[in-house]
């Protein structure tokens, strides 16, 4: 736990820097293009090109060492805030910079992400890895909760190339606690032997482990479609609110919202989960559902931070949770690439409904919500009718859908997840030092 503690130390100074730049990014952005459009460009290429990647980078993270894999990905980040800093200290920034910077960032975050993952499997006791992902998302919190506030200050005090600077030296707090950390190679496993094969062989082995494998493949599917709708409440949250907030209130909002997900992860570190991870998941959702319920029954700017604030306690719990399962049941040798088929999964339903929540507001629950509405008389009496009352629709509906679907997943394989998949490592490691003779021998 201690190298663990090491290299978490190291990410949290490189997260904030990275929220910090990413926050400077935006402003940036929107104050040269005057475009929500291109502003949102900047996150859909900071996300998409690593998804594409994914299953390749997954089985490269499995053939490599994975320090130095995560070494090398967190050096090329780095050397894009470089290329960033001297761009704008030299007056020659362009947007397509930023694009293709993005875009640069997003391909090194295929293979950090499953990097990390695989190497926190190898290095803390399964019974400590539910509290291990409570820390990676206290993390996040943390970050998420600093990077806005401190970011706004700095802009206006050493300005957008010296916000870039600062992310560009907090890399170095993760490149020299991954340097002096020691992190043990994953034993080879049974199912490791199996996917080994050509690059895109193995690229696709996450997704047939996972197919033979129903509770894991139902559990895929549900953070799939819960992610789509996680888009659609990013997305409406604060479009809905500033119908009756102002900006600056907003910010207090969403203030407090990120104080909920940093309670929420500091509890989960110090707990560690129930006993049955799966139904942390399950009953956390459930919750994250009922608060975007009701944080869109009313204009109530009380009520819309009361609900953020439970949403964002509770969606921590269902990540370290989530992730602790994946880190039990899948052998480390091969998690490289089946993390990256649940990344890939599992969350490109984010940017899908980022794409589809804005034209359903503003076209269609908008004008049926409207005064002399279609919808005014019968909902309108419910949720109010007028400018955002329509978003609120939409908002309840998303979650109100996502407690239907929990509920549902509740009564499938997923349930029995925990019983049915055997913890990896159970009767089936193999030394290293026998695993070529082993796979000579299958091929004969």
């Amino acid at each position: 736990m201690g190298t663990f503690i090491l290299i978490w130390a190291g990410q949290l100074v490189s997260l904030l820097g990275s929220h910090l730049s990413g926050f400077a990014i935006g402003i940036w952005v929107y104050q040269r293009s005057r475009s929500v459009t291109l502003f949102a460009l900047t996150a859909l290429l900071a996300e998409l090109p690593g998804l594409l990647l994914s299953p390749f980078a997954g089985a490269l993270v499995d053939r490599w060492d994975r320090r130095r894999t995560l070494i090398l990905s967190d050096a090329g980040a780095a050397l894009s805030a470089l290329a960033l800093l001297v761009l704008a200290k030299s007056g020659h920034l362009a947007l397509w910079h930023v694009y293709v910077l993005m875009i640069a960032a997003s391909l090194y975050g295929a293979f950090q992400i499953p990097a990390f993952g695989a190497v926190v499997t190898v290095l803390v006791d399964k019974k400590d890895l539910a509290r291990a992902g409570g820390m990676s998302e206290m993390s996040v919190a943390a970050s998420q909760l600093v990077a806005p506030a401190l970011g706004g200050v700095l802009l206006s005090q050493v300005h957008f190339e010296g916000v870039v600077l600062i992310d560009f030296l907090t890399f170095f707090a993760a490149l020299v606690t991954l340097w002096i950390a020691r992190i043990p190679k994953a034993p080879v496993s049974a199912e490791g032997l199996k996917a080994r094969g050509s690059l895109l062989r193995e690229a696709v082995f996450g997704w047939s482990y996972l197919r033979a494998r129903p509770p894991l493949f139902a559990l895929l599917i549900f953070q799939g479609i819960a992610n789509f709708f996680l888009g659609f409440i990013m997305v409406l949250g604060a479009p809905m609110a500033l119908h009756f907030v102002s900006e600056a209130k907003l910010g207090v909002l969403m203030s407090i919202g990120g104080v909920g997900m940093l309670a929420g992860s500091i509890l989960m570190t110090a707990w560690g989960g129930p006993r049955r991870l799966i139904w942390g998941v399950l009953c956390s959702q459930v919750m994250c559902g009922l608060s975007a319920v009701a944080g869109g029954l009313r204009p109530s700017p009380a009520l819309f931070a009361a609900a953020l604030f439970s949403f964002l306690f509770f969606s921590p719990i269902v990540s370290a949770c989530s992730q602790a399962i994946w880190q039990k049941k899948v052998p480390a040798d091969i998690q490289g690439r089946v993390f990256s088929v649940r990344r890939v999964v599992g969350w490109i339903g984010l940017p899908l409904a980022c794409l589809l929540a804005g034209p359903l507001a503003d076209r269609v629950v908008e004008p049926l919500m409207a005064e002399g509405g279609v919808w005014a008389p019968t909902i309108g009496r419910v949720l109010g009718v007028g400018a955002g009352r329509g978003i609120a629709l939409l908002f309840v509906s998303v979650g109100a859908l996502m407690v239907l679907a929990t509920l549902l997943a509740s009564m499938t394989a997923l349930r029995t997840l925990e019983a049915k998949v055997p913890d990896a490592g159970v009767g089936d490691p193999i030394d290293p030092a026998d695993a070529s003779l082993q796979q000579t021998t299958a091929s004969l």
